[in-house]
């Protein structure tokens, strides 16, 4: 049983008072950016123990945390951490009502829904208590941290199948080693890369299967070469990572298993996986967004699906900061990479992380770096593979997921003709993006249509004015006799809450739409 003591108070205080003066209770009126970066700042450069446990950090099980749900000692989880929130209550942006909902259980999902953006790793780091013990029914248990041992052979053996779990393999050449994956259902995303530290060689691959999430984390028994191959089969869950040895050797073994290796659990409770990108340029796209190229590191790869995004992450003035970014490809007719991501940000002159990112340095070697995340979200091309109309409604940068979709969707189908429309909301004519390649690809695709709506038009604009609202859905959301329809949202939150909202009164099942998050 966990003993957790009460939480001292602040310092020099009797009563909790905000760095910005405000008492605790009443801080409705700070962003969550804020709080992130002022309100460790009293009780780090005192030394207090926020956690209880004196430096030490432990297992939790289920049925502990589930007890820790109340004043002094409330624990929350988060992607697979634990948390004594206890002394952030007083500073919650939401108060401490809001912050108990998600107290004695796991707060994944419920921090995600209203701020998935903001970097809990840095401003909770203070009250880290540990990890969550390992669940017996969702993790494999991880092998002994002895050497892994040459199979005797690299098919999978029948009997190792039957209980339908993921499982590697691994075999080599003199010049060459090879692992393999057999996921044994459809990955769905993948990220696999090399670290290179003093001489040592770390690999580590994390394969997405729908809620699920596979790792494999080694310490390589030899040095390899930077460059990795990687080949996928994703219907079937076949991944074969492919590096080449430094020197004809023979390896005894792969290597030394790290934390979480061979684990499979639910994919919210495993953290995000950052790695240092580089930039290597910026093109304008209009006069307040820029596309930024990003360079991986040597033996990255990324493969980030249709709809899904990554998430930046950057020391700000001294607060790290994290934002969702969904990669788009270098036009509409491009075919996708896997080893630059390219993404389309609009730069606000008071936003902190789009002015940074707007801010940093390109050079030949090397750029100015940001970390960047694996695939995140939840958005699956299932439900479109029947669709005949197709309804993509973007505002503004709200644009970024629905251009792959586009490229995706306009594509040649054996068994279906599919019909795509486009409507883009924006201020004015210069706010609307790759209007030329929308143009372009409308007027070579006729199953693709794009039209724009504008709030604040010139006097010389012959298109649609105004904004989302019902008439316009019910005039441009058509639905033939016999056609099956979907509906994909992107845009300011007020804006994606309105058109979900219309397009249910419009007739649209909630199974026919979806909202991109950002």
């Amino acid at each position: 049983m966990l003993n957790i003591p009460s939480q001292a108070p602040a310092p020099g205080s009797q009563q909790r008072v905000s760095p910005s003066g405000q008492s605790g209770r009443n801080k409705a009126s700070l962003s969550p950016a804020t709080a992130s970066v002022d309100w460790i700042r009293p009780f780090s450069k005192s030394g207090q123990d926020l956690t209880g446990l004196r430096g030490r950090l432990i297992q939790v099980s289920q049925e502990e945390l589930q007890k820790l749900h109340t004043r002094p000692s409330s624990f929350v989880m988060l992607s697979g951490l634990v948390y004594n929130v206890t002394p952030y209550m007083d500073y919650h942006p939401g108060g401490e009502d809001e912050l108990m909902k998600a107290a004695g259980m796991d707060g994944t999902e419920l921090f995600d829904q209203v701020h998935r953006w903001v970097n809990y790793e840095s401003m909770l780091k203070e009250c880290l208590v540990g990890k969550m013990a390992p669940s017996t029914k969702a993790v494999i248990p991880p092998p002994s941290t002895r050497a892994l041992a040459p199979p005797a052979s690299a098919a999978p053996p029948a009997d190792r199948d039957r209980d339908g779990r993921p499982r590697y393999d691994w075999f080599q050449t003199d010049v060459s080693v090879h692992l393999v994956v057999y996921a044994k259902r459809k990955v769905t995303c993948l990220s696999s890369k090399i670290i290179f530290y003093r001489g040592i060689s770390f690999q580590s691959l994390e394969a997405l299967l729908g809620k699920m999430s596979y790792m494999v984390h080694l310490r390589l028994a030899g040095e390899v070469e930077e460059s990795v191959a990687v080949q996928t089969a994703f219907s079937v869950g076949k991944i074969q990572v492919s590096l080449r040895k430094k020197g004809r050797t023979k390896w005894t073994d792969l290597g030394q298993a790290l934390d979480f290796h061979n684990t499979f659990v639910l994919k919210k409770e495993r953290a995000p996986h950052y790695c240092d990108g580089v930039l290597v340029s910026k093109t304008e796209v209009n006069h307040n967004t820029l596309i930024f190229r990003v360079k991986l590191p040597p033996g990255t790869i990324r493969h980030v699906p249709v709809g899904r995004h990554v998430y930046l992450k950057a020391l700000v003035e001294d607060a790290e900061l994290v934002r969702p970014y969904t990669p788009v490809d270098q036009s509409l007719t491009a075919s996708p990479q896997e080893t630059d991501l390219f993404l389309m940000v609009k730069v606000y002159p008071d936003g902190v992380f789009s002015s940074y990112l707007s801010a940093l340095h390109i050079v030949e070697n090397p750029g100015d770096r940001v970390l960047v995340s694996g695939p995140e979200g939840a958005f699956s091309l299932r439900p479109l593979r029947d669709v005949t109309h197709l309804y993509l409604l973007a505002a503004g940068t709200g644009l970024t997921p629905m251009t792959r979709l586009i490229s995706l969707a306009t594509q040649e189908m054996e068994n279906i003709s599919r019909k795509t429309t486009l409507l883009f909301f924006n201020r004015g004519e210069e706010d609307i993006l790759w209007r030329g390649e929308l143009d372009q690809l409308a007027a070579d695709n006729p199953r693709f249509q794009v039209e724009y709506i504008l709030s604040e038009p010139s006097d010389g604009w012959r298109g649609r004015r105004g904004r989302v609202d019902g008439a316009l859905l019910q005039d441009v959301l058509l639905r033939p006799d016999g056609s099956r329809c979907f509906v994909c949202v992107c845009g300011p939150t007020a804006f994606t809450e309105l058109t979900l909202r219309l397009a249910k009164q419009h007739g649209f099942r909630p199974e026919e739409l979806h909202a991109f998050q950002g």
